[in-house]
């Protein structure tokens, strides 16, 4: 079984070590001191470092880990075609999830998924390779998994999302403020069902949601309509 430590870095940046028994892979490793003291205490023999996509601040930390240990760097291209990477036996599965970025990738492990900046803990990227429809197809994919998938995030805007949340389904506030009370700045992570209950742009299907866009005026008839038209709200 692969276990996941996130530490934070840049103030909301979050970073990943997935280890098996032996060996582990650092994931957008910013908290790079953090990061190697956790491998010596632990006695993990770093694999590689890999990252879920190549905006700076999730690539900052490359260099400087891959230069105190023998990891070696696996780039998207690489990641995309082999489809996971071996840690101990154990496989982290790679999903390519283009829409924040073209070069997104979403790293699943026992129940887990890393979205990066992909899938926020109560909010979603913005958009910036321009490919709504891309984005679209990542986010219903994300949410096809199991209702109890652990999200792990590539930043901790919970508090910000949620109060963005409010203003565009006050109706929910029930949702909303269960949402906050699980939330642990020590510890940034939600289920699938966390989302779905609390997240308004993975709630593009709800009645709530669909009138507030009727009521702007935005095309419904479609979801890609609505995930086009929830995302003006962002």
């Amino acid at each position: 079984m692969l276990t996941i430590t996130q530490f934070r870095y840049n103030a909301d940046n979050l970073a990943y070590v997935v280890s098996g028994p032996k060996t582990a892979v650092a994931i957008d490793p910013g908290a790079t001191h953090e990061i190697l003291a956790f491998l010596e205490r632990e006695g993990r023999t770093l694999s590689h470092v890999i990252n879920t996509h190549t905006h700076p601040d999730h690539t900052q930390g490359n260099e400087a880990v891959i230069s105190h240990t023998r990891a070696r760097l696996l780039d998207f291209s690489t990641l995309r075609e082999a489809k996971g990477v071996d840690i101990d036996g154990e496989t982290l599965i790679v999903h390519p999830t283009p829409g924040h970025m073209d070069d997104c990738l979403t790293f699943e492990a026992d129940g887990c998924l890393i979205t990066g900046d992909t899938l926020f803990n109560g909010t979603v990227g913005t958009c910036f390779s321009g490919d709504m429809t891309a984005f679209f197809h990542t986010i219903t994919f994300l949410l096809s998994f199991p209702e109890e998938t652990k999200i792990y995030a590539g930043h901790d805007y919970v508090k910000e999302s949620m109060a963005f949340a409010r203003t565009i389904e006050p109706e929910n506030e029930a949702a909303i403020n269960r949402y906050l009370c699980a939330y642990d700045p020590g510890h940034v992570v939600s289920t699938l069902a966390d989302e779905r209950r609390a997240n308004p742009f993975v709630r593009f299907n709800t009645e709530n949601l669909i009138n507030a866009m009727k009521l702007r005026g935005l095309a419904i008839a479609t979801e890609l309509q609505r995930w086009n038209a929830i995302m003006e709200l962002y």
